[in-house]
């Protein structure tokens, strides 16, 4: 995947992709310091080279990966918006909505964490 655009269309659904381009704009506008950055075929969010979030598709969810700690930081949460997790993901079915003051606590927890750092990658 060479691209943004090659990203989106690869979503065959075209109300998944609606959703998660709505979704690519507000992490946009919300922190336009970001840089999208392309790594194992996945569009991913970095602030100062190194990770904050990366979104991506299934075919029954919305997968928001913000790293393990950040999942485990905001467990409760996540649950309490109804949605399912691993340790690595977040799970927004389709027909939920995205709650986007959490997504927002997610993201600012992470560029704070990470303020320093200078390595894509928590260790």
């Amino acid at each position: 995947m060479k691209g943004i655009n090659e990203f989106f269309s690869s979503i065959n659904e075209p109300e998944h992709r609606k959703r998660l381009e709505e979704l690519f704009e507000w992490t946009i506008k919300t922190y336009p310091q970001f840089s999208i950055v392309i790594k194992w075929n996945q569009p991913m969010f970095t602030d100062h080279g190194t990770f904050i979030i990366a979104y991506s598709t299934s075919k029954k969810h919305l997968s928001i990966a913000p790293e393990t700690v950040t999942i485990y930081t905001f467990k409760e949460d996540i649950e309490k918006s109804g949605y399912q997790h691993t340790d690595n993901i977040i799970k927004i079915t389709w027909e939920q909505p995205i709650d986007y003051s959490l997504l927002k606590k997610i993201i600012d927890f992470n560029v704070q964490e990470k303020i320093d750092y200078t390595k894509f990658w928590r260790e």
